[in-house]
């Protein structure tokens, strides 16, 4: 029922407690795809110790360090079943977790005005409990962008994307670049899709220091392709405020002004608030070296 898509690097002291959280599982309607990003630790051999146990199904495929990413496409080519999880290797899933998204998509399944849904979503918590930016108050229905421009819904959430979605959006690949913001697919899909967004933790993260969330402005800039596109898509986007699609603008082009060392593949956007917004930085970079 369930495609559960971790990618991994150097994580071996973290992943035997998600493995463990995944063998608790109520329900054991899933597969775990390990794809590890070219780990220069125990990793291999860890999830060789997993697999031998013979407790949950494992699919494991080690391929060259090329980003997070790229270790989440070839998942979703794994894939096996209607649904894909990612979770990522130094996070946890509470007992009920797989359960409760099933439950969920047989809920909406029985639904006839549910027909044009990319997935489903629900809570992240840390470990103690205690949830991740916003508590919805009801369930919605809704594209992503309106869950988090319009109903301005905070913090990372949980989602459970159908398959056939995930591999007609793939995270795009630059060359020589490790990062892809994430939003950039769920903003895509939301031009084609809506979610349907429940309150109910199905997922344990910790954030830890020196990772993908800690790092995040240093990662974006190594990685301007993927970086500029999310913000150009974004500004380019009729369904946010002016407002939302200022912030994009002004992102993108202080990315882009701090980048202009790397090869960018990206063209900006040709409209009168870009040159506005492009000058006023160019002025306020050029202050800030005196």
């Amino acid at each position: 029922m369930i495609s559960i898509v971790t990618a991994t690097y150097n994580r071996e002291k973290l992943l035997k407690r998600l493995y463990n959280s995944l063998c608790k599982q109520e329900s054991k309607l899933f597969e775990w795809i390990v794809i590890d990003d070219g780990s220069i630790d125990n990793t291999e051999n860890l999830i060789t110790e997993f697999k031998n146990e013979n407790t949950i199904n494992i699919i494991y495929l080690k391929k060259v360090n090329g980003g997070k990413h790229t270790a989440l496409n070839l998942g979703i080519e794994l894939a096996n079943f209607p649904y894909i999880f990612f979770v990522d290797s130094d996070d946890v899933l509470p007992e009920n977790s797989i359960k409760t998204i099933i439950d969920k998509i047989g809920k909406i399944s029985l639904r006839s005005d549910y027909k044009n849904l990319a997935g489903i979503c629900g809570d992240k918590a840390l470990l103690d409990g205690q949830v991740v930016g916003s508590v919805l108050e009801d369930e919605i229905v809704c594209s992503y962008i309106d869950f988090r421009y319009k109903y301005k819904i905070i913090g990372d959430k949980a989602e459970i994307f159908k398959t056939e979605v995930l591999k007609k959006y793939k995270f795009p690949v630059f060359e020589n670049e490790k990062f892809c913001p994430e939003g950039l697919i769920w903003n895509r899909i939301s031009n084609e899709y809506d979610m349907y967004f429940f309150s109910e933790i199905v997922y344990l993260c910790e954030y830890q220091e020196g990772g993908l969330t800690d790092q995040i402005y240093q990662i974006r800039k190594k990685s301007p392709n993927a970086t500029l596109l999310y913000y150009k898509e974004l500004f380019l986007m009729k369904n946010i405020s002016f407002y939302f699609r200022v912030r994009a603008l002004i992102n993108f082009w202080r990315f882009y002004l701090v980048s202009l060392k790397s090869p960018i593949e990206i063209e900006p956007p040709q409209t009168i608030m870009n040159s506005l917004v492009r000058n006023t930085l160019k002025i306020f970079f050029m202050f800030k070296k005196l």
